[in-house]
């Protein structure tokens, strides 16, 4: 069975739900407005340009779930679901994603962005298998902590190969679809890399390799 490896923010979605997650909790006061979404703001900035701090971000955005219960956690992801995800599902996505799946392939999730906020979405997208930056978990309350290797740039590359080899798939006839050029590790491991939608890094990087660039875009 072969593999179609999708990034997830503004690949599958028409936006960054990390980022997204930050602005839901500014938006509704439960994380300060001004100086939160400033710092937000900034990392996601960084990440855009390829100079991102990961574990300085990662420090940074798991605390609120170490600071609040689950239940409430549960709470609010519904909400944010709601009201700031299913907006930005983009349906040739899913037409894609179903493309992939009636061809027999076996759909991967693989993201930088942590399991607390992608896990469900990966759900809604109908997704079984979620490659993304773990949180640690103790006595069922988040710790705000990260754990295993962040599924950043090349980590996703050992976590891909990690999960491979425990799953027994490998990269014969595998598509990868993103839109950042902090997945060319990723893309050039697959036979079949599409740059969606790409930022300008990735555009250029995509032609001068003549690799396909698609959108996902209405």
């Amino acid at each position: 069975m072969r593999l179609a490896l999708f990034d997830l923010d503004n690949t599958l979605l028409g936006g960054d739900s990390d980022h997204a997650w930050g602005d839901y909790l500014c938006e509704r006061r439960i994380l300060d407005p001004v100086a939160y979404k400033q710092r937000n703001d900034g990392f996601y900035q960084d990440y855009l340009a390829g100079t991102l701090d990961l574990q300085a971000y990662l420090a940074f955005s798991m605390e609120i779930l170490a600071a609040t219960a689950p239940a409430q956690l549960d709470e609010w992801h519904r909400d944010f679901m709601r009201d700031c995800i299913e907006p930005i599902i983009l349906p040739k996505a899913e037409a894609l994603l179903r493309q992939h799946r009636e061809a027999g392939d076996h759909l991967l999730i693989i993201t930088a962005t942590n399991r607390f906020v992608t896990a469900p979405i990966a759900r809604r997208l109908g997704v079984r298998t979620l490659l993304a930056t773990e949180c640690e978990i103790i006595d069922g309350r988040y710790t705000g902590r990260s754990t295993d290797i962040p599924c950043f740039r090349e980590g996703k590359v050992t976590r891909l190969k990690r999960w491979m080899l425990e799953n027994g798939y490998d990269l014969q006839g595998s598509s990868f679809y993103s839109d950042s050029m902090n997945d060319l590790p990723l893309l050039e491991q697959v036979e079949r890399p599409v740059a969606v939608d790409p930022d300008p890094k990735l555009r250029a990087e995509a032609e001068r390799r003549g690799w396909q660039v698609l959108s996902l875009r209405d």
